[in-house]
């Protein structure tokens, strides 16, 4: 196998701070690292980092990639490319494709198509349904990082809601659920309001007052409650509000995601952006935005993940009731972050929390023994994002017009080169995801 010497570059200390340090890879691992200028001799290949940080690869746990059956959108193949070129090196895939990923059978297909197409290492959840319930008692928790369940409907309306599917849920998962937390009554409540003033053109600007607080914060109770009372793990996804931030705090079973787009922008950039930050759940006030800020600095947000969604730019159009909810995300995430908190903070939500909560091992930190996903950041003068930087086929990021002052220059998947100066390589040492989990936790001594 062959040795790559990546030096000169900084990697982030056990006090948060990023140093001098050099990363030894040997084949798909992590052979040795170190802070400090020296670094073995006799490797195959030398990188200078030229002073750039050196991250583990990003792992992001919530992304939606369309295929199969939404492919005239995206494709496993095109936004896993858009994830390595943001420093993404590991994805977790949502199941409302076409048809929904609800069955094993469907998680498989989706595994070969990624084996053969996909430059990221990848995983995909088991979808929950009003009847599956036999689907997610049969899968392995070793392949499957979890069953998302949509408390709420949203793209795809795959929205549980009778009370005696969702205890089903709780009571036979054996892995982590990730839930979509909205109250389809309230939602529909507001909406019809919304229509009562404004007919059927509804502005984009009252997407969060359809999609309220309220109703987020009713859905994430009764979530918690169900996982409290079945004493499963349970990950709430894209918080939004203020509200869900107080009401995780100190909850043992209970973890929560933020997205780069909630941590940005606030409802006052409707007027600007319009459909294009409008995103399931809503984009709030400019007060939520700052506790979720708080709340990703101080940890009751556990984990980033981007909810990359794309949509082509014509089934953005119209207002809050016509335009197709999501956003791509993922190419610029990195970048994002990097503006708003420290490095260390970052490499904790983006890439180390994941793999915990997710029991994904040798990954999510430069260590030796890891597998060598890596990447090299530069800190770079001022840049404006724009639609022509997008990877994805859609051509759009709600990111257009923003200043970042951070580039994703090289990524190794797995030892392997995949983008050079910010460019893919073609190669991809891509893998499955596996979960550091018994086959039956249940039956666990």
């Amino acid at each position: 196998m062959s040795t790559t010497l990546i030096h000169n570059g900084r990697l982030i200390g056990a006090d948060g701070v990023p140093a001098p340090g050099w990363v030894l890879i040997d084949g798909e691992r992590i052979a040795a690292c170190g802070t400090g200028e020296a670094a073995p001799a006799g490797a195959d290949t030398c990188v200078d980092a030229r002073g750039a940080l050196i991250l583990p690869g990003m792992i992001d746990a919530h992304v939606h990639f369309r295929e199969p059956g939404l492919t005239h959108k995206a494709t496993i193949a095109s936004e896993s490319r858009a994830a390595v070129l943001g420093g993404v090196t590991s994805y977790m895939e949502m199941p409302n494709t076409v048809p929904p990923t609800t069955t094993l059978r469907a998680v498989a297909d989706k595994q070969a198509i990624a084996a053969r197409d996909s430059a990221a290492n990848y995983a995909f959840f088991l979808g929950a349904s009003e009847t599956n319930i036999g689907e997610i008692a049969a899968l392995d928790p070793r392949e499957i990082p979890g069953v998302k369940l949509f408390i709420g409907s949203s793209t795809g309306n795959m929205a549980v809601n009778s009370p005696e599917a969702l205890e089903a849920v709780f009571s036979t998962a054996r892995v982590p659920v990730m839930v979509h937390a909205e109250d389809d009554s309230i939602i529909a409540a507001n909406a019809a309001a919304a229509r009562e003033k404004y007919g059927n053109d509804v502005p984009v600007g009252e997407h969060p007052s359809i999609r309220s607080a309220e109703a987020c914060l009713s859905a994430a109770k009764r979530a918690i409650s169900l996982a409290k009372a079945h004493g499963r793990r349970l990950h709430i996804a894209h918080l939004t509000t203020a509200a869900e931030t107080e009401l995780i705090r100190g909850e043992e079973l209970v973890t929560a995601e933020a997205t780069p787009l909630h941590l940005l922008f606030d409802s006052g950039d409707y007027a600007a952006l319009g459909s294009r930050i409008k995103v399931n759940p809503a984009v709030k006030s400019r007060a939520d935005r700052e506790a979720l800020r708080a709340a990703v600095a101080d940890g009751r947000i556990a984990a980033i993940g981007s909810d990359h969604a794309p949509h082509l730019a014509d089934e953005k159009r119209g207002g809050s009731l016509k335009a197709a909810s999501g956003a791509p995300s993922v190419q610029f995430a990195l970048p994002v972050l990097l503006g708003l908190f420290p490095p260390a903070i970052v490499q904790a939500r983006y890439s180390a929390a994941p793999a915990a909560l997710f029991d994904i091992r040798h990954r999510g930190a430069i260590a030796p023994g890891n597998y060598a996903d890596i990447v090299l950041v530069d800190e770079c003068a001022p840049y404006t994002v724009g639609d022509a930087d997008s990877a994805s086929p859609c051509g759009w990021t709600p990111f257009a017009g923003v200043s970042l002052r951070h580039r994703v220059r090289d990524v190794w998947v797995n030892g392997t080169l995949t983008v050079s100066d910010g460019r893919l390589t073609g190669l991809t040492g891509a893998k499955p995801l596996r979960f550091d989990r018994p086959a039956d936790p249940e039956k666990t001594a």
